[in-house]
């Protein structure tokens, strides 16, 4: 899951981002209004924690201009102030929560996993293809009923290719919505990791579902005759 974080206070900023990073999210950091409402338009984000109180654009305007662009990514609002009128104007532009400054981390974990929950509840509850199954509430991975251990930077990574099975993902697909902003693309970290992931979900159990597409990237999908990779 790629978040992407609006808040200008730099400490805050980072510590969010650094706990977030443990939890296998990765996170763009931006600290200006007009910069984050650029950035949520150009990228596909899954949840986006935004500061209320900004230099440039506040977190309102910047909502409200989301929303009036037809962009629904959940947000959840970070609020020094703990007035009912202000909550609730933003849940009237279209907030999915919200959180009063200073807050426990362990909170906004929870309520990351619960908004990303409800708006997964459209899609499959399980991830599957062929006997290989992710849970994204447990974030448990089974293949043939045998638990998987992965990094979280491997749970990501699965996790992305999973919703996109079927489809030939490019590195640069995969490092945008995988990695944070800050990751350098040149370097060749996703060969890496999709070859530390098939050492764990494929050459245990001898069917291969990770495909390399030559040229292209790399696909999930059940291997058949025509198979050469």
């Amino acid at each position: 899951m790629r978040l992407l974080l609006v808040e200008d206070e730099k400490k805050v900023a980072s510590h969010i981002k650094r706990g977030l990073g443990q939890e296998g999210y990765a996170v763009d950091v931006i600290n200006d209004g007009g910069e984050a409402v650029s950035m949520a338009m150009t990228y596909a984000y899954d949840l986006i924690i935004l500061d209320v109180m900004l230099p440039g654009k506040d977190g309102i305007q910047v909502l409200k201009e989301l929303r009036d662009n037809k962009n629904d990514t959940p947000v959840i609002f970070l609020t020094a102030k703990n007035t009912t009128e202000e909550k609730i104007t933003g849940l009237d532009l279209g907030a999915d929560d919200y959180l009063t400054k200073p807050f426990e981390f362990e909170e906004l974990c929870a309520r990351i996993r619960a908004i990303l929950r409800r708006h997964e509840s459209t899609k499959e509850t399980k991830l599957t293809i062929a006997e290989l199954d992710l849970d994204p509430v447990t974030h448990e991975v089974r293949r043939g009923g045998h638990r998987i251990d992965l990094t979280p930077k491997e749970y990501a990574l699965l996790e992305y290719l999973l919703y996109n099975k079927g489809k030939v993902l490019t590195r640069t697909m995969i490092v945008e919505h995988v990695w944070d902003q800050d990751f350098d693309s040149f370097t060749n970290v996703v060969d890496v990791y999709v070859n530390h992931l098939r050492s764990k979900i494929d050459q245990p159990f001898g069917e291969k579902l990770l495909h390399t597409v030559r040229g292209f990237g790399y696909v999930l999908r059940e291997q058949d005759a025509a198979d050469k990779d």
